[in-house]
């Protein structure tokens, strides 16, 4: 199998194996699905984390209000009393007001942070320096895990407005956030060889050749924004060394544009009698006082 590295600019994703006879336009699809799938992993775990401190999500109509407004305009947050954590809950109020600040007791916190520790480090970067494979099927598989933990935790489910309920349903809306930018749409997808476009139609053989065994890098990217730039000859510990190389030699100088012309004179070898009294073996002889 092929061993498919894929790279954002020249930041690290994930690596994929795959074959020389897939079509460009199957490594498209799941290149894109994975990519994509991690990103929603890792929005899922984030808001995770703010479940397991202040409780579900309030519904848009008081979400960032105060606890005066929300009493002046007689709001209630119905969803936040059907939907309650098993076991015993504390409160732990929002300091954005976001959510409804009933905490989940500690046991169910553990089990949150658990599951969100273990999804982190499935689709974590470092995977691509520990050589593991990432695929459709891990990706799907980390995602019913933390539905499942989601399920244990809030039985009654989370309510329809909560942004894990909507990961899950695929029914997310991210306009206008950053989060919007990152995914890439799997039609819009481009994949970068060598500064080649993969060209939809074609096999990976027509870029890769026939040998099963290579190991390449792929830059994925959005359709019109070019292709990617070159990575930089240095890693980023090479540059630092550099850089610390420079600063060391321009500290060098500037220490001997601060010395006098004559400091020469103090040395050894501008000594016009080293030579005689080398002969004579009166040299680096110390006086000392009585």
């Amino acid at each position: 199998m092929v061993q498919l590295h894929i790279k954002k600019g020249d930041e690290s994703q994930f690596l994929y194996d795959s074959s020389v006879n897939t079509t460009v336009d199957e490594c498209y699809n799941s290149v894109t699905m994975i990519y994509n799938g991690r990103l929603k992993i890792n929005r899922i775990c984030n808001d995770m984390e703010q479940l397991s401190k202040h409780g579900t999500m309030l519904p848009s109509n008081i979400a960032g209000l105060t606890e005066e407004q929300v009493e002046e305009l007689k709001l209630v947050d119905e969803w936040g009393e059907k939907c309650l954590p098993s076991g015993d809950w504390t409160l732990n109020k929002d300091p954005v007001g976001r959510r409804n600040g009933k905490q989940p007791d500690e046991s169910m916190q553990k089990l949150i942070m658990k599951a969100v520790d273990e999804a982190k480090a499935i689709i974590s970067k470092k995977q691509v320096q520990a050589g593991v494979f990432l695929n459709q099927k891990k990706i799907q598989e980390t995602l019913d895990m933390l539905q499942g933990t989601v399920t244990i935790v809030y039985p009654m489910n989370l309510p329809p407005h909560d942004p894990i309920r909507l990961e899950f349903e695929n029914c997310e809306d991210l306009t206008g956030t950053q989060a919007s930018l990152e995914v890439i749409d799997p039609a819009l997808a481009q994949l970068w060889f060598s500064g080649k476009l993969l060209e939809r139609g074609k096999k990976l053989s027509d870029y890769l050749g026939r040998n099963e065994k290579t190991k390449v890098v792929l830059k994925i990217s959005k359709s019109g924004t070019g292709p990617p730039p070159k990575e930089s000859i240095l890693t980023e510990e090479e540059k630092k060394l550099m850089m610390l190389h420079a600063f060391r030699r321009q500290e060098e100088l500037k220490k001997l544009e601060q010395d006098d012309d004559d400091v020469y004179l103090n040395s050894s070898w501008a000594d016009s009698a080293a030579l005689k009294k080398s002969f004579q073996g009166v040299t680096d002889i110390k006086w000392k006082a009585q």
